[in-house]
This record gives C-alpha cells, structure tokens and sequence, in this order.
C-alpha cells in the first residue's frame, strides 16, 4: 500500500488537477474550504449539508492523496541520503 502510494504520484497529480479543481472557474474544493474557513460551516442556518461534505471529500481526496505521495517520496530519499 505505502509503495502504490509512492509510486503513483503522477496519477494523483492528473487526478488533482481534474477532478480536485472541477469546475474550472472556481473549483468547489476552494469554495468549500472558504465556507469551512469563515466559520459558517457549522452553523445551524447556513451551514454545510451532507451533500457539501461529500463534495469536500471527492474534490478533496486527490489533493490528500498526492500530499502523502509526496511526503512518502521526500521521506524515502531523505532516508537513502542518510544512508549514503
């Protein structure tokens, strides 16, 4: 698992810059992140509904995704550098 995580960051790439910047105007991952941001994510009247987390979640994902791919491949050439 840690390995398909490493090795498939240009996978990840393509997929954040897709689908986790859909549409393209301005992508819904910014617009969520704004509304859980200012606050207003939890509040009782304007808050977000399940649908809107779901939302988070898919556009959201291939932005985690490749963060931990990312942090995985610095680990691991940080680790064959100490060993050199």
């Amino acid at each position: 698992m840690k390995n398909q995580l490493k090795n498939n960051w240009k996978l990840f790439l393509i997929a954040s810059l897709t689908l986790g910047l859909a549409p393209f105007r301005e992508p819904h991952i910014w617009g969520k992140l704004k509304w859980i941001a200012g606050g207003n994510a939890f509040s009782s009247e304007n808050g977000m509904q399940l649908k809107d987390w779901f939302d988070v979640l898919l556009h959201g994902s291939p932005w985690i995704l490749l963060l931990i791919s990312i942090i995985l491949n610095l680990f691991s050439s940080q680790v064959k550098n100490d060993l050199q």
